[in-house]
């Protein structure tokens, strides 16, 4: 389909950390029928009042191909994946999940010819990168996660020059959000340490205080998702994965933002596993070529982001 026209939209992973707010900003803008949840957990699980659900096992194939084909759905935003920390504890399942998945998804738009939306992430990059990633830097991850990430960027280029398959994707940094909880990234410490500090309870953080990351509102990442998914696919010279502009802060800078409006708040930096794939990562993303290309920009700094963040979770 182009990119007007009325979407009949489906989510893989529609509960997680992204997909709970995707599927909120999707059903405002296109209407709570266009938009199908699905997610791996049983429907008796979920609170589906709101919208429309599926339960769906990104692996089975056919399950898929049945929602995609009854519901004659002309877009999929596949977020299904285990993320870097988790995929770390099992890489096995990690591979299957994040790439059988992909598979399956693209080889349902080839027959069906959907739209994609696959997202990538800043863990396609290693320690090799240097302080601030660009879009051509080299892609030598140190997770399974990002290993993953890297062959679907691979992957959507191949399938959009092979197969015509009209996929795009973002680099997404760590996401800061506080409607749903994260789900085992090596980011989450940006979400953890607001719940705790609205909670009046000490945090322990799991990186140094030195510690710099690319991150964003989750926001914006929503933003950047919509916006690029509305680009005329001729102006996109990127299939796998956009780098996005980024705030980028240590965790000690983090903590003293939080403290200038919750003064009494205390964290501790006890670095666990995690610390590794934080430092393998860049302190900052280049997103020049999402604003050349697709005029994006961010809305949230630090200071409105801790704003919005406690003001939030304090209601």
């Amino acid at each position: 389909m182009g990119e007007s026209g009325n979407r009949r939209i489906l989510i893989t992973g529609a509960l997680g950390q992204i997909g709970m707010e995707l599927l909120d900003a999707l059903q405002t803008k296109f209407g709570s029928q266009s938009v199908i949840a699905s997610d791996i957990r049983n429907p008796q699980d979920v609170d589906d009042s709101n919208f429309r659900y599926e339960r769906l096992d990104v692996l089975d194939s056919e399950q898929m191909e049945n929602i995609i084909r009854d519901n004659d759905i002309n877009e999929v935003y596949h977020l299904a994946a285990l993320l870097s920390a988790t995929g770390e504890k099992n890489p096995q399942l990690c591979w299957k999940i994040n790439m059988d998945g992909l598979m399956n998804v693209l080889e349902l738009a080839r027959k069906y010819k959907f739209r994609i939306f696959a997202p990538s992430s800043i863990a396609v990059f290693g320690a090799d990168v240097g302080k601030i990633a660009k879009q051509e830097s080299p892609l030598n991850p140190a997770t399974m996660y990002g290993i993953t990430k890297v062959a679907g960027e691979l992957m959507a280029d191949y399938y959009h020059s092979a197969h015509g398959v009209d996929i795009r994707g973002l680099r997404y940094p760590g996401l800061i959000s506080w409607k749903v909880m994260p789900g085992g990234g090596t980011t989450d410490y940006a979400v953890e340490i607001f719940h705790k500090a609205v909670a009046s309870e000490a945090y322990t953080c799991f990186v140094r205080e030195d510690t710099k990351l690319p991150m964003m509102y989750m926001d914006d990442a929503i933003k950047a998702t919509l916006q690029l998914m509305d680009a005329p696919s001729d102006k996109l010279s990127v299939r796998g994965g956009y780098n996005l502009p980024s705030l980028t802060f240590t965790a000690k800078e983090l903590y003293d933002k939080i403290r200038e409006k919750i003064p009494d708040f205390k964290c501790e930096f006890k670095p666990d596993h995690r610390q590794e794939y934080a430092d393998s990562w860049p302190d900052e993303t280049d997103g020049t070529l999402s604003k050349e290309e697709w005029d994006f920009s961010l809305d949230f700094d630090l200071d409105s982001m801790c704003d919005v963040m406690i003001k939030s979770l304090s209601q």
